[in-house]
């Protein structure tokens, strides 16, 4: 895949428009709703800068784009690249370690070995610890020539300041609309549908728990199936014990944060079906909702409860997200959250 693929994205322009003039940062921040996405644009980024045949040129003589086919292209895509370095949280804590940030440091530091430009990914940016954050700031501030840092993110929030002042910022929004509307529809659906009809109680409301519990499992399997299958632990079979246990953990911390990333997404499109609740307590007639196709369960729920309800149930679920980012006991939280809700 290349930019091209991706010209409605403002950020994307905003890449091409730096690289066209010279004028590329030397450390950014990707956010956006999905880590899928951002890593693709850092391997593109990345390809861009280290292409053999560009497919075009900006005036300062910098590629635009990337050709996606040549060795270079191919080493960077498949994440075997020696000068490109992915940077991922390690162990069952998901933390970027200090003695991870000082490999990179001293990895940036050495002359490239085959390419044109440096690339350092540092995935979940969210995750480094302050010992970590601290050790890198220099790098980060200046890091050495012809060398870029790109740090990918979904919870931009959770960045430390002093590592935010040191990156250009780029939102990628994508199809959040699209995610929206598709995003788990079909649990979404037997919630909504659950959670509007007449029957009320505990009873109920324990059996929108066991929606919630039994897509969240699903979530969990998919991701394990997702990132073991792009861990390099897949792709050879004669590994060091060290470097094998090493994998490991990135591969143990990788499916950890891949099923966070999907369970913020199945609280977001959650949270959305919510406001479309408090929005239909508020205007009367044709609004614009968030999830068209329960529009009638949220019309049903609305007519039962007020709009103080309605804006007690949106923070209800925000604090539920604070709670389940923390070591939190995953189904604790989620029995006293959904028993919170005014339904």
């Amino acid at each position: 895949m290349s930019f091209d693929h991706l010209k409605e994205q403002q950020s994307v322009e905003l890449l091409q428009r730096s690289l066209e003039r010279g004028r590329l940062g030397h450390a950014y921040l990707f956010s956006g709703p999905s880590m899928d996405e951002l890593e693709v644009l850092a391997r593109m980024l990345a390809q861009t800068l280290n292409c053999q045949q560009p497919p075009r040129r900006g005036a300062s003589g910098m590629p635009l784009d990337c050709c996606d086919r040549c060795l270079s292209c191919r080493k960077i895509n498949a994440e075997n690249h020696p000068d490109v370095q992915w940077i991922r949280p390690e162990s069952k804590t998901r933390i970027i370690t200090i003695d991870q940030m000082r490999e990179l440091i001293q990895a940036i530091n050495l002359k490239p070995t085959e390419a044109l430009c440096k690339v350092a990914v540092i995935v979940a940016a969210d995750r480094l610890n302050v010992q970590a954050a601290n050790a890198f700031l220099k790098t980060l501030e200046e890091p050495p020539p012809k060398s870029v840092i790109i740090l990918l993110t979904i919870e931009p929030g959770q960045i430390l300041e002093t590592v935010l002042s040191r990156c250009l910022r780029l939102n990628f929004t994508g199809e959040q609309e699209f995610a929206v509307r598709d995003l788990n529809a079909d649990w979404l659906a037997e919630f909504g549908a659950l959670a509007s009809g007449k029957q009320k109680g505990l009873l109920s409301r324990y059996r929108l728990l066991g929606i919630v519990l039994g897509r969240l499992g699903e979530l969990r399997n998919d991701a394990e199936k997702t990132v073991t299958a792009r861990s390099p632990l897949e792709r050879y079979d004669d590994i060091e014990p060290k470097l094998r246990e090493r994998w490991e953990d990135e591969m143990a911390a990788a499916i950890e944060a891949e099923y966070r990333r999907r369970r913020l997404e199945l609280f977001i499109a959650l949270q959305w079906w919510l406001r479309d609740i408090w929005l239909h307590t508020l205007i009367e007639g044709e609004k614009r909702l968030a999830v068209p196709n329960l529009a009638e369960a949220s019309r049903d729920v609305a007519e039962r409860i007020s709009t103080v309800d309605a804006t007690e149930n949106l923070h209800v679920l925000e604090q539920l997200q604070s709670l389940l980012a923390t070591n939190v006991q995953e189904a604790l939280a989620l029995e006293v959250g959904l028993l919170k809700l005014k339904l």
